[in-house]
Formats: structure tokens, C-alpha cells, sequence
């Protein structure tokens, strides 16, 4: 009985949690989405500066923990600017650069996958590179890379729980907070377990529903 009374009391909290972890995906991954958008289309780019921006972009966002980006954009930039930032806008811009890397790899394999003779039809019947770039080869692109889209939104939900480090209140952090009032480490993380399970379980199922549906 007392497991169950420790665990209504501390749903509203955990809910709420739950709402700052899904806003900062969401809006996380509608800035990665522009950034890998343009990224992903400066490295399929025949200007080699442009390659190399979107190479190094890619290499130094996936080749270092967000961790460390979160604690770079909310200690680092800071110390050095003299400005304060605040926790959960330092959050959604070091996820979104984070998933904006592996968003440009996404869209880039996605237009390579494209078969060329697309865009050569394109441009014979008078296209421009970009129109046919937008109206021919990024809504095939888009429609094989909805998957892959759907699982970085899961990959990206679960790295909110990283930027508890920095201060933000998602699920992880409420959670800590209940455990340090209450000391039922237990019961408190298994609760918070079953939400992310819940909430990522449901993802997966949609995006095993919209594959099959794409492939049909």
C-alpha cells in the first residue's frame, strides 16, 4: 500500500517530466531535421567547400559525446561570452546539433538512394537543379527515410535523459528529485523505466506500422 501511495503521489510530477522530454525532442528534432536537411544536401554538393563544411559538421557532432556538447554550450560559451543561457535552450541546441549530424546522414543516404535517371528527367523537361531537387527527388527521399527519421526521434527522446546534468526537469531529473525527498530508488526508477518503455515501445510500433505500410 505505501509503494502504491509513493508512486500516485509521485505521477504528477513524473508527468510532467514526461511533457519537458517531449517538447524538447520535438523541437529538438524539427531544428536537426533543418539542419540535416542542409547539411545532408551540402554534402551530396558538387563544391568541395561545401562537402568539407558538412564533413566536419558531421565528424565533430558525432565524434563527441553529447555530454560534453550540452556542458560546452551551457558552461563553456558562457564562461567565455559572459552571457547566461538558459538550461533548457542550451538542451534543445546541443540535441539539436547532435541529431542534426545523424539527420544529414540520414538525408543524404536518402537522396543517394534516388536513382540518378530522376534527376536527369528532371532537368531534361527544364527543371533547375533546385525545383527539381524539391518537386522530384526530396519527397521519394523522404517517404525511404521516414523509418530512420522516426527511430532518431526514439534515439533522441532517450538522450534527453543526458541533459538532467545540466539542470533541465525531463523524466530522468524528476525522478532524481523524487528519490532524493523520498529514498525509494527502487520503486521511482522502475516507474520511470516503465514511461520510457511505454513511450518508446509506442514509437517503435508506429514506425514498424508506417514502414510496412511504405513498402506496400
Amino acid at each position: 500500500m505505501e509503494h502504491i501511495t509513493l508512486i500516485k503521489d509521485s505521477l504528477p510530477s513524473l508527468f510532467s517530466g514526461v511533457a519537458v522530454t517531449l517538447k524538447i525532442t520535438i523541437i529538438s528534432l524539427f531544428f536537426a531535421s533543418v539542419l540535416g536537411l542542409i547539411f545532408g544536401l551540402m554534402s551530396i554538393s558538387h563544391k568541395k567547400v561545401l562537402n568539407a563544411l558538412a564533413v566536419v559538421y558531421v565528424d565533430i557532432m558525432r565524434g563527441t559525446p553529447l555530454i560534453v556538447q550540452a556542458f560546452f554550450i551551457y558552461f563553456g560559451l558562457p564562461s567565455v561570452l559572459d552571457f547566461k543561457i538558459d538550461a533548457v535552450v542550451a538542451g534543445v541546441i546541443a540535441l539539436s546539433l547532435n541529431a542534426g549530424a545523424y539527420m544529414a546522414e540520414i538525408f543524404r543516404a536518402g537522396i543517394k538512394s534516388i536513382d540518378k535517371g530522376q534527376m536527369e528527367a528532371a532537368r531534361s523537361v527544364g527543371l533547375p537543379y533546385g525545383k527539381a531537387m524539391r518537386k522530384v527527388i526530396l519527397p521519394q527521399a523522404v517517404r525511404r527515410m521516414t523509418p530512420a527519421i522516426i527511430n532518431q526521434f526514439i534515439i533522441s527522446l532517450k538522450d534527453t535523459s543526458i541533459l538532467s546534468v545540466i539542470g533541465i526537469q525531463e523524466l530522468t531529473q524528476s525522478g532524481e528529485i523524487i528519490i532524493a525527498s523520498t529514498y525509494k530508488a527502487f520503486q521511482i526508477w522502475g516507474v520511470v523505466a516503465v514511461m520510457y518503455f511505454i513511450i518508446i515501445t509506442t514509437l517503435s510500433i508506429v514506425s514498424k506500422k508506417i514502414e510496412r505500410s511504405l513498402s506496400l
